[in-house]
């Protein structure tokens, strides 16, 4: 990513669109690049933003509070709202465009900074090596899209390797690899780089075609039961659809 946040002219233009139900984000194009339920704007709206917190499962119930959820990509801001009034976490969101954080906070509903809230505005491939965040990361959420939404912005292993950098030893990875390219097998190959190929697993793609990859910093594999409980609680505790979800996620070497 050769761009930076003082090179403002060279950002997309920021703006939303709405049905009457959901309000949408845009950065200059009809993609959309996150979207907000008007009435219950801390939910997660979109399916593949739902799955992107697939991450829960890996974590024991009894420690959910209190973890560390970072966001590189702030999109309409879903996931983070989301860990930080649902979940209660400390949240740290990593955006490059400071009119996506004035959008967010103007029209997406996101908390101004606070003791568990802060938006950094950054590359966020720089910004991740600073030794301020290593090994402190529970859930990491990587959703890097340009504008035209064709592929990911930042997808080499040496970038998959300073976010395996960032996790705690339970601590995962999450990725969503929508795009009209064929890049999927490629960002693939280049995790299983950086983490090994028994630490991901994936979903489905979504009708839509969001692909979401998980990256675990510690390989595990929890028994089908063990996950069903966790899901289980996932579900009553937080309303995501978490039983749904290990219908169509597995890990990528069984």
């Amino acid at each position: 990513m050769s761009k930076s946040p003082s090179k403002a002219l060279e950002l997309p233009e920021v703006n939303f669109s709405e049905d009457g139900v959901s309000r949408y984000l845009h950065l200059g194009t009809p993609w959309i690049q996150g979207a907000m339920n008007i009435k219950e704007p801390f939910d997660l709206e979109l399916e593949y933003i739902q799955r992107m917190m697939v991450g829960l499962l890996f974590l024991k119930s009894a420690s959910v509070a209190g973890r560390h959820a970072m966001q590189l990509g702030l999109g309409a801001a879903s996931l983070t709202k989301f860990c930080y009034k649902k979940l209660r976490w400390t949240c740290t969101a990593i955006e490059l465009n400071p009119g996506v954080l004035h959008a967010c906070r103007g029209w997406f509903k996101l908390p101004e900074d606070g003791p568990r809230m802060r938006v950094i505005i950054a590359d966020a491939a720089k910004e991740i090596q600073s030794q301020e965040w290593q090994g402190t990361v529970d859930v990491l959420h990587v959703d890097l899209y340009d504008h035209e939404a064709a592929a990911p912005v930042l997808d080499s292993v040496a970038f998959y390797k300073n976010c395996r950098a960032l996790l705690t030893d339970e601590g995962t990875m999450t990725v969503n690899l929508f795009g009209r390219t064929s890049s999927y097998d490629q960002s693939l190959a280049k995790m299983a780089e950086a983490f090994g190929e028994d630490a991901l697993w994936a979903f489905k793609p979504t009708r839509e075609g969001n692909t979401v990859v998980l990256a675990q910093r510690v390989p595990s594999r929890p028994s089908k039961d063990a996950l069903l409980v966790q899901a289980e609680a996932i579900e009553n505790r937080f309303g995501l659809p978490a039983t749904k979800w290990l219908r169509v996620f597995k890990p990528l070497v069984k």
